[in-house]
Parts: C-alpha cells; sequence; structure tokens
C-alpha cells in the first residue's frame, strides 16, 4: 500500500477455508501449517488485505496451497506457567523476546490450554505457545535447533518474559505427542495381538491336554500295579485267609479236575 501512516499499514487475515489447518502472520502474509499431519491435497485459502486506515480498505485473493507427503512440520512447543488470556494478550511481546534471544524471525502459530472451558482457562497456570523459526533465507529452522537455544537462553527468556508479566515465569520446552498411529497401523497391531493370544491359548490348551493325559495314564498304571501285587501276593502264598479268618487252599476243587 504505498500511503504512509495507518493508511500504508496492512493486516493479513484468512477470511475463509481451513481456519484451523492453516495460520497467517497477520504483518507479514505469510502462511504456515498448523495441523495437516497425515493429510496431503490442494486446499483453497482467501486471504484479506486490510489498511489501519480509519474507513479500512480491503482487498481478498485466494491463496492455493499444495500440502505433499513429504511436508515436515518443525513447529516448537513453549509452555508458560502463566494463565492463556494473559499469554494471548501478551504474544506480540512474546514473540519479540524470542526473537531477541534466539535470533531468528519467530512467528507464533498457536496459543492453547489443556483446559478449554471458559472458567478454567483464566485458572489454569500453564498455558501452551506454539512457534515456528525462520532464518535470514525465510526457511524453516529446524525444530531441534529451536529447541536446542531455547534451552541454552531459558534464564534470558525467562527475565525478559518476567518484565512483560510481571510476575515470576517459567519457560519450559514442551514435547508434543505423538502422532497417532495410521489406521492401517492401528489394525495390524490389533491383529497381531488376536493372533498371539489365540496362539498363547492353543498352547495352554495343549500343555494342559498333555498333563491331564499323563495324570490319567499314571493312574491306570497304579490300578495295574495294584491288581498284579494283589494276584502275585496270592501265588506266592499257597494258603490265604478267607474273609472269616480260616486257612483256605489255592488247589482246585474236585470237581474242577473233573
Amino acid at each position: 500500500d504505498p500511503d504512509s501512516g495507518d493508511n500504508g499499514q496492512l493486516v493479513y487475515s484468512l477470511v475463509r477455508g481451513q481456519t484451523d489447518e492453516f495460520y497467517i502472520n497477520e504483518n507479514t502474509g505469510q502462511i504456515f501449517t498448523v495441523a495437516v499431519a497425515g493429510k496431503t491435497g490442494t486446499f483453497n485459502l482467501e486471504v484479506q488485505a486490510a489498511d489501519k486506515g480509519t474507513r479500512r480498505l480491503t482487498a481478498l485473493t485466494t491463496v492455493t496451497v499444495t500440502v505433499d507427503s513429504s511436508s515436515s512440520s518443525n513447529v516448537v512447543m513453549l509452555v508458560l506457567n502463566q494463565k492463556i488470556n494473559v499469554v494471548e494478550r501478551n504474544s506480540a511481546e512474546i514473540q519479540r523476546v524470542l526473537e531477541d534471544k534466539l535470533g531468528w524471525n519467530v512467528y507464533v502459530v498457536a496459543i492453547y490450554s489443556k483446559e478449554t472451558e471458559r472458567k478454567a482457562r483464566s485458572s489454569s497456570d500453564e498455558t501452551q505457545v506454539k512457534i515456528i523459526a525462520f532464518d535470514e533465507a525465510h526457511q524453516e529452522v529446524p525444530a531441534e535447533d529451536v529447541k536446542r537455544k531455547l534451552r541454552e537462553q531459558k534464564g534470558g527468556i525467562e527475565s525478559e518474559l518476567q518484565k512483560v508479566f510481571a510476575a515470576p515465569v517459567s519457560a519450559a520446552v514442551g514435547e508434543a505427542p505423538a502422532a497417532p498411529a495410521p489406521s492401517e497401523l492401528v489394525a495390524a497391531i490389533v491383529l497381531g495381538v488376536l493372533l498371539a493370544g489365540t496362539l498363547i491359548a492353543f498352547l495352554a490348551y495343549v500343555l494342559l491336554d498333555l498333563r491331564r493325559k499323563k495324570y490319567r495314564e499314571r493312574k491306570y498304571e497304579k490300578q495295574d500295579l495294584v491288581k498284579k501285587g494283589a494276584i502275585t501276593e496270592g501265588i506266592d502264598n499257597p494258603w490265604a485267609v478267607d474273609k472269616n479268618g480260616s486257612l483256605k487252599s489255592l488247589e482246585k476243587p474236585e470237581h474242577m479236575n473233573n
């Protein structure tokens, strides 16, 4: 915008489209992906540029964004021990402090809290700030380099943010939750668990059946031994005692000899 003053200062915003999946820096117009993990394809975003004059003038354009399978995210999470509503009011100052201490262009991609309810938003003392850094060549700085620099400059960052919030500040590097496994991988894992469970159950059944067979075999062996012992005892002793207590001969009765 060739105008001077407020009439020449432009503010960019997403009018329609995937506003939950993309973010636009209101001062530079640069667009970033926020939540397109696992997605590929073409997205059409309607972008508005407006000046800051009393009678604001606007212009619209459509930006086509193509996300391919090789896209990667270098967004880093910074956890502050401050209420989200306070952090949101001071996002510009947070960005300034981070740029000063890291030495890169830093953009605040998103500010959110684990608590979503209105009352909790003002009571929770932990806020996550997602940032992304660009070097002088306007290339994304790898997330690991940003994390390393944040840890190195932790003391200075906390000291400067303490001036912003007028309260002690703790700034820690947060770890983003692991990306959910693709549905195919989940299905494969579930199938593997089911197969493993089935195999274990089958092996347990086989072992139990073998133990039962061995138990029955031992039982029959004992019964056979008892029977054999009784017969042997009768043969070794030609005189046995009948149930009345009198001796009797094992010789065949006379009528059997005939």
